[in-house]
């Protein structure tokens, strides 16, 4: 795998002295980091839900060369869970004895991050809802350790400011920093971007992004531990939103930001920068309004504007019913051809490359990877989005990166009252 020096590029012509180092960058070792790599290499998961679950035995099937030795979530039984699947379930079997996690190395609650970081670990993985992401990794760059960062990078724009200012001390530290963005790690993609490089399909003069399918309603799951379909009474605010963060804007994004990230990504990698203004509109068509399904939208479309006044056209949508439309893709328009992305299915599984890709930078047997500023811009490119439907407004990335909309709750208590704002409506809702 080569490396992406555009995908990198917004960020590194921000400043001039990254963009020298740009020219001469060498990979660094990580024993220049943090010390000799030893023979097998420690795993640390926080957030042991059914992502962070799949993520550690991705990482196992391609990596032979690490163990898992801690875990942490809010809620000790989602811990348990994930546990048995990867130590007790007969599909885990070849790799059960590389799960090494004592009882003493599972952290429960708010701060279990912290207890994990400060164990003995050289990667981490972050899997949680997406609103504690800039909290979490902030404080993996701080501990100076690798990390898995599972998409999208923050639900508000003070958190993702927040993220960036992490992700640049991370490539000044060298740390490798792979996404959940796992379509940079898939051989179609690669093949795709690889033409566009080339000049195959010209100048790219219009870009579409889709993820229409069926919804994330975690309170109809048969794992769902409340009455099913509803709200256990004796939940408090925080439990019930965070057992049903799907819902709720502050810890989820809405789809747009936590689903739809995957396809504004590829647009943006593949343009090589982020778009700098966006109208958008959206709503919802058959979410009711009863408090399980939160304060989201159900679709929403946009129009983004890239500096060189190439337009992409974005639609996501979560259908209920049966046999409605699914489109999970990307169309790139150029002045001599066309790039069709609608069921790559071809190469190795993406969820595994990624690992590989991310374990060959560490070791430094490959390129270097630290895809935190790109994925962050492509996080904030949503943000954007949603809050231009959300306010009815034309918004620019000025306007994001000035923006004081800070949703992570103040009180951060497994028993605290956390007050859900209405739906958006455009027009009365106010963009701050």
């Amino acid at each position: 795998m080569k490396k992406d020096p555009l995908s990198r590029r917004s960020f590194l012509k921000k400043t001039t002295a990254a963009g020298a180092a740009a020219s001469t960058f060498t990979i660094i070792r990580p024993e220049l980091v943090r010390g000799t790599v030893p023979p097998m290499l420690k795993v640390g998961l926080i957030g042991c839900g059914g992502r962070g679950t799949q993520a550690v035995e991705n990482i196992m099937e391609g990596c032979p060369n690490v163990e898992l030795v801690a875990m942490a979530d809010m809620f000790e039984n989602r811990l348990e869970s994930s546990l048995r699947t990867l130590r007790d379930n007969p599909r885990n079997a070849k790799y059960a004895s590389r799960i090494k996690v004592d009882p003493e190395h599972r952290f429960i609650g708010f701060d279990a991050y912290k207890k994990v970081i400060a164990s003995d670990v050289d990667i981490v993985f972050l899997c949680t809802p997406p609103g504690y992401r800039p909290m979490h990794f902030e404080a993996c760059v701080e501990a100076k350790k690798h990390v898995f960062c599972e998409k999208p990078f923050g639900t508000d724009p003070v958190g993702v400011r927040r993220f960036m200012a992490a992700a640049k001390k991370s490539e000044e530290l060298k740390l490798t920093v792979k996404s959940g963005a796992q379509r940079r790690s898939q051989p179609y993609y690669l093949e795709q971007y690889k033409r566009v490089k080339d000049g195959e399909i010209g100048e790219i003069t219009a870009l579409y992004a889709y993820w229409i399918g069926t919804p994330v309603l975690q309170f109809l799951s048969p794992n769902w531990p409340g009455p099913k379909g509803k709200r256990d009474p004796r939940w408090s605010d925080m439990e019930f939103q965070n057992r049903n963060w799907y819902s709720f804007v502050w810890i989820c994004g809405d789809q747009v930001v936590e689903q739809h990230l995957h396809n504004i990504d590829v647009c943006n990698w593949f343009m090589g920068t982020h778009p700098v203004e966006c109208v958008a509109s959206g709503g919802v068509a058959w979410r009711p309004r009863e408090e399980e399904y939160g304060n989201i939208y159900d679709h929403l479309a946009a129009d983004f504007v890239y500096p060189n006044g190439v337009h992409m056209s974005s639609y996501c949508r979560q259908y209920r019913g049966e046999g409605v439309a699914q489109n999970v893709s990307e169309i790139i328009v150029g002045t001599k051809g066309r790039i069709d992305t609608i069921k790559p299915t071809r190469g190795a599984n993406p969820y595994v490359q990624e690992h590989v890709d991310m374990m060959a930078s560490i070791l430094g047997t490959g390129p270097y990877i630290n895809e935190a500023m790109a994925v962050a811009e492509s996080t904030m490119t949503c943000i954007m989005a949603r809050e231009a439907a959300y306010s009815g407004r034309r918004l620019t990335w000025d306007d994001m990166m000035k923006s004081q909309l800070d949703l992570l709750p103040k009180n951060l208590d497994i028993n605290a009252s956390v007050p859900v704002p209405p739906l958006a409506v455009p027009g009365v809702y106010k963009f701050i």
